[in-house]
């Protein structure tokens, strides 16, 4: 999509601070960070929310928790923990329609979120 914010960040349009990236995953840090570690894991095709996520998506989606799971690793946040999160709609908090995985950590968790 032409005015997706993501699509423009994936395809280096606008600028960010990446952490990780593929032909197919990207990794950066969020603009307004939860936790000191926060992060953003976006896949390079469009795809809005969780909704509209498709059988063939299934591995894409499988590999953005695999990268969650590798950054986590790399900086240092396996032993203590770390939250990864999609947030589906404007009443779960989603503010880019175009689907991203949150992963954060480098602090305590409380529950319930938000």
């Amino acid at each position: 999509m032409s005015d997706c914010l993501f699509c423009k960040i994936f395809k280096k349009e606008i600028s960010s601070r990446i952490v990780y990236e593929d032909n197919e995953i990207m990794a950066f840090e969020d603009i307004n960070p939860q936790a000191p570690v926060h992060l953003l894991i976006i896949p390079a095709k469009h795809i809005e929310s969780i909704n509209d996520i498709k059988e063939e998506d299934k591995e894409l989606i499988g590999k953005m928790f695999l990268i969650a799971k590798k950054i986590a690793k790399e900086k240092g946040l396996s032993e203590s923990g770390y939250r990864t999160i999609f947030n589906t709609g404007k009443d779960a908090g989603q503010a880019v329609f175009h689907i991203h995985l949150h992963l954060l950590g480098g602090r305590k968790m409380s529950w319930p979120p938000g």
